[in-house]
């Protein structure tokens, strides 16, 4: 009986892969979502892919090293220098904060940025300025 519902989670996981392959490329040639999404998005289905394809062989005990594949498909996998962006640590100010609580977040951030951006633009409006005076002066003095 564990291996009937092993072999029909199996089975369940590659149908919702397929289904995830086909909205993600409706979602891309529709434009709903861009291109550089949909390229990351594809990233992160082929590694589910791969992933079903180890538990496949663990299952079927196929390969010789079934250790080595269960530890990885808890670790993030054996890929070398590629990290899985849902394995890493959130940082401590977003931790515990809801999607409209992020989303405010980001506006106050943004406000800030934009607070700094247009202070630096009277410092330099205020530095050109002082410039052409100077030009002025010079030109007088000539």
């Amino acid at each position: 009986q564990l291996n009937v519902t092993i072999r029909s989670s199996l089975q369940n996981l590659r149908e919702k892969i397929d289904q995830l392959k086909d909205l993600l490329l409706r979602a891309v040639s529709t434009h709903q979502i861009t291109q550089l999404e949909g390229d990351r998005r594809q990233n992160l289905v082929d590694d589910l892919l791969t992933r079903q394809k180890q538990l496949q062989a663990s299952y079927k005990n196929e390969g010789t090293e079934t250790d080595v594949i269960r530890s990885s498909l808890m670790t993030g996998g054996v890929k070398r220098g590629v990290t899985n962006p849902w394995l890493l640590e959130e940082s401590e100010e977003t931790r515990g904060l809801g999607f409209d609580d992020l989303r405010q977040q980001q506006r106050r951030i943004i406000e800030e940025q934009d607070a700094g951006l247009d202070a630096l633009s009277s410092i330099i409006s205020r530095q050109k300025q002082m410039g052409q005076e100077i030009g002025n002066e010079l030109d007088e003095q000539n």
